[in-house]
């Protein structure tokens, strides 16, 4: 599996914050990007650095965010570029450094864990899991 996932290989995605992006929404009264769209935007932009790799019947899940630092606060209407790299492959577990960065500094950085699963077998436990409920 590790020939599949390069070490070193990155993406990147820029974002406009957006007024529902804002610590607002989240119970804050502050009009800056909120931490939980930052952590989402780290784990799209990591999906997005192995997406090619992957076999049609499988998928990656977020595992544990390490060191997440939210380091600035931007505003709305600024764009944030967050960049992805995979610096360790370990089996199904795929380590991602992450940054962010909104055009004057570094908003965001941290260290995300991604585990490749097979798609059918996740589903189906989750519709056991419900079934169940």
């Amino acid at each position: 599996m590790s020939e599949r996932f390069a070490v070193g290989a990155t993406a990147v995605r820029e974002h406009v914050v957006r007024a529902e992006d804002c610590a607002t929404h989240w119970e804050n009264d502050l009009p800056v990007l909120a931490t939980p769209v930052l952590l989402w935007l780290a784990e799209v932009t990591c999906m997005k650095v192995v997406e090619g790799a992957l076999e049609p019947s499988e998928m990656t899940v977020g595992f544990k965010h390490d060191n997440a630092q939210h380091v600035a606060a931007t505003p709305e209407g600024w764009t944030v570029t967050v960049t992805a790299e995979v610096t360790e492959v370990d089996g199904r577990m795929l380590t991602f450094a992450v940054r962010a960065h909104d055009g004057v500094e570094v908003v965001y950085r941290g260290t995300h864990v991604r585990a490749v699963i097979d798609r059918e077998k996740f589903l189906r436990r989750f519709e056991e899991k419900v079934a169940r409920s």
